[in-house]
């Protein structure tokens, strides 16, 4: 395992959490759409990442509706979009299951977007940090909401290498847009 100050290229695994999903009576769990303030935070997190320099080179994403609307509507801030995988596996994900996801990532990716649901983010980022940056450890402690964006960073030769307490939480954020 190599940790933050391994050896390696400096790689970033971000992870953003859907945004506030609508409840629609007799809609299952993964077709559930945005609700009107995901519709608005979504996009609001896209920029929020491209004004961090936090554009990735490969994204993956839950396949249930409202990550994939999460998805379509944050990279819709950028000038580029990045490949994107679809992958089922992050749906009810643990932080093992996400973890497995992560490590398959190509060696060329240096920042990698998992776009996904909780517990399984959250206990991923908690599981990674093996130090944080200011407060941002307990501030992933106590609430990861909707839309909320975590940053860890490592220096690593493959995905394969990141551990649990192998990273350093960068960063917490949580975008908010607004209804003007």
């Amino acid at each position: 395992m190599t940790g933050p100050a391994g050896t390696g290229p400096l790689r970033r695994l971000v992870v953003l959490r859907h945004a506030k999903s609508a409840r629609p009576v007799g809609v299952p769990d993964h077709e559930r759409p945005p609700a009107p303030r995901g519709l608005r935070d979504a996009p609001a997190a896209g920029r929020a990442l491209a004004e961090a320099g936090l554009l990735p080179d490969l994204a993956v994403c839950s396949t249930a509706v409202r990550a994939r609307r999460t998805w379509e509507l944050a990279a819709g801030e950028w000038t580029g979009v990045p490949p994107v995988r679809y992958d089922r596996r992050l749906y009810g994900a643990d932080a093992a299951d996400l973890l497995a996801v992560v490590r398959e990532a190509p060696e060329d990716v240096r920042t990698l977007l998992l776009v996904g649901h909780n517990p399984g983010l959250e206990d991923l980022v908690l599981d990674l940090a093996g130090d944080a940056v200011d407060d941002t450890l307990a501030a992933v402690r106590t609430k990861f909401p909707t839309s909320a964006v975590a940053v860890l960073a490592w220096h690593g030769t493959t995905w394969r290498d990141l551990d649990t307490g192998g990273a350093l939480l960068t960063s917490v954020t949580v975008p908010r847009g607004t209804s003007g």
